[in-house]
């Protein structure tokens, strides 16, 4: 359920990374500045951990050029060790800073906080909307006490819909988040599955809070 993108030009520590947050999250990663930009810009990822030392361009210009437009949780992890690098980083929007060499066990504990402090995840694992929580662990939802037929793909969306309440939401970055960018089937499936989610949420009268904007995409007022 929660994407993590990886923006680190050394392989081998790239997929240590990608295997010590294996079970926090699905990672992509890309190993230069201007690809993590373009896919940091996407706006499907809930946290971004970030080298600085990168080619095309550094982490910095790619941190800075990011909080222009979107405020993703972003950790550095790089060897620049010194209070000056630290200080430029918080300046250019990071929200933790990691150096190299680290501890695994460091390393996800600071993920797990981040993804907390922006999500709400690691507490209960439970996501609300109102009187709606969903289980992530379970993938169940209820709305009180009665567990609604929200299963799969529409539960993903569901999730994705409630951690970006009052946020534009596009099409394609649904459907980027919730099939992938390399999915064969069409951009037409986000309005089968929101048809679908909307139907099963009829019993909370929630359904009416998930907007279509035409040609654009949809937005899932705030529950208060």
């Amino acid at each position: 359920m929660i994407k993590l993108l990886i923006v680190e030009d050394e392989k081998n520590l790239a997929h240590n990374i990608e295997r010590i947050v294996d079970d926090v999250a699905q990672t992509t990663v890309v190993y230069d500045g201007a690809e993590g930009l373009f896919e940091a810009e996407s706006g499907i990822y809930d946290l971004i951990i970030l080298d600085l030392m990168l080619p095309e361009m550094n982490g910095y210009e790619v941190l800075a050029k990011l909080r222009q437009t979107r405020q993703t949780p972003v950790l550095i992890l790089t060897a620049k060790d010194g209070l000056e690098d630290k200080v430029e980083g918080f300046q250019k929007g990071a929200d933790d800073y990691l150096t190299k060499p680290f501890h695994r066990e460091e390393l996800l504990m600071r993920v797990k906080a981040l993804l907390k402090r922006s999500l709400g995840v690691f507490d209960e694992e439970t996501i609300s909307y109102g009187n709606l929580r969903c289980l992530l662990n379970n993938k169940q939802v209820y709305f009180q006490q009665e567990e609604l037929p929200i299963q799969g793909k529409e539960f993903e969306l569901l999730v994705y819909l409630i951690q970006n309440q009052d946020i534009i939401l596009t099409k394609e970055q649904i459907f980027d988040r919730i099939w992938g960018f390399d999915s064969e089937t069409t951009l037409t499936v986000v309005e089968v599955y929101m048809s679908r989610l909307r139907k099963h949420l009829a019993p909370t009268n929630f359904q009416q809070n998930i907007q279509t904007l035409r040609n654009v995409g949809y937005i899932m007022k705030g529950s208060n």
